[in-house]
């Protein structure tokens, strides 16, 4: 019974976060220190919005959801999923061209006179899938107010996230990818090489929300470090802009 008791403890401790593969490397290094902060632990999944929505929609056991846009916390808002007054827009990011890093790319205008077959020269363009993938979905609003969608769409080599996008770059198996500017810090191998007007997608946010029936304090406490100095340090570090 006192091992039970022990157990549950622990378990109650243990803070669950679903969070867009974008903050893979910063919410890693935020989680290890908010460990040796306060001892409290924390485990995150990491994959597209659109995926971690639909779990957290079948049930999965997440006490936290960051989003790579208002569209997927809209989702499961709609579904009555998240306590609606923990619902916060934490941070902001940018929308980037990338090449990998030995590309003799190095600069390029994004504008509505990019030639893109010229630049992409028989290969293809990584981005998440528009369909459902944040970063697709600013990148198709992008290229369409640019009007350049009707000719990029069929050069897109769609991924299931924006860290699989980024890994086609840095294998160079595709000459460009699109991702957000903290993906660009967060990698060795590839380089920026354009950055998309801001007028023309709406702006790349990350909402975070408790879910509903996990509001204790251990959720409570990491969602508040979140938005301590400490975290926002690391957030800004790896090329996020706090809101």
């Amino acid at each position: 019974m006192f091992f039970a008791l022990v157990s549950n403890t622990w378990a109650a401790e243990k803070v669950t976060v679903f969070a867009a593969a974008s903050l893979t490397n910063a919410l890693n290094d935020i989680a290890e220190q908010y460990k040796k902060d306060t001892r409290g632990e924390v485990v995150a999944s990491y994959a597209s919005s659109s995926t971690l929505a639909r779990q957290i929609e079948q049930g999965a056991p997440a006490d936290l959801f960051i989003s790579a846009d208002q569209q997927w916390m809209d989702y499961i808002s709609g579904k009555k999923l998240i306590i609606e007054d923990t619902r916060h827009t934490l941070l902001g990011n940018q929308l980037v061209l990338i090449a990998p890093k030995k590309s003799k790319l190095n600069k390029i205008d994004i504008n509505q006179e990019t030639k893109w077959s010229s630049l992409l020269a028989g290969g293809h363009l990584a981005v998440g899938d528009p369909d459902h993938v944040p970063v697709g979905i600013y990148a198709k609003e992008s290229l369409q107010y640019l009007g350049s969608w009707d000719l990029v769409n069929p050069l897109l080599a769609r991924t299931n996230n924006v860290r699989s996008g980024m890994a086609l770059v840095e294998r160079e198996e595709v000459p460009l990818g699109i991702v957000y500017g903290s993906d660009a810090v967060a990698s060795k191998k590839v380089k920026v090489v354009g950055v998309f007007p801001q007028e023309s997608h709406k702006p790349v946010e990350y909402p975070v929300a408790i879910i509903k029936g996990h509001e204790n304090q251990a959720v409570q406490d990491f969602y508040d470090y979140l938005k301590t100095p400490e975290a926002v340090e690391i957030f800004t570090r790896y090329g996020f802009n706090s809101l």
